[in-house]
């Protein structure tokens, strides 16, 4: 049990960067496999949260539609998000792995109801990119 314990809170540092909290999951994964964690098990688990954190997102932007556009009104990287899905559509996803601007982008959209399928398969494959890349250069 006590093996899971890291990978667990890989999982949920990954899970709250991937929302508004200012966590960042890429100094949790470099952190991990620096300490000698499995790279393919980091992938998994920091893919895993971060994925599961942008359906959130996601449905919240969905549910809570006129609250959540408040609310990322009230920010520059919101105002943005709102702005580049608003022009873009679904194009705009390509950006939702970036610091900052990436985590407002799923909430919008949410918020604009894109399409799921094609959301999950953008978000989820530039997620788990970004997380390749940083564990591929460490080793």
């Amino acid at each position: 049990m006590t093996e899971l314990l890291p990978y667990l809170a890989l999982f949920f540092t990954a899970f709250a960067a991937a929302t508004i909290l200012p966590f960042s999951s890429e100094a949790a994964v470099v952190a991990a496999v620096l300490a000698g964690m499995d790279s393919t098990a980091v992938l998994i688990w920091a893919s895993v949260g971060n994925c599961m954190a942008c359906l959130l997102n996601y449905g919240l932007g969905y549910l809570f539609h006129e609250k959540s556009r408040q609310k990322l009104r009230q920010s520059r990287f919101g105002r943005k998000s709102l702005i580049w899905v608003r022009k873009y559509g679904m194009w705009s996803m390509l950006l939702s792995w970036a610091p900052l601007i990436g985590d407002p982008l799923t909430i919008v959209a949410g918020l604009f109801r894109l399409r799921l399928l094609y959301f999950v398969i953008v978000v989820f494959a530039f997620r788990i990119g970004r997380y390749g890349m940083i564990i591929f250069l460490l080793n």
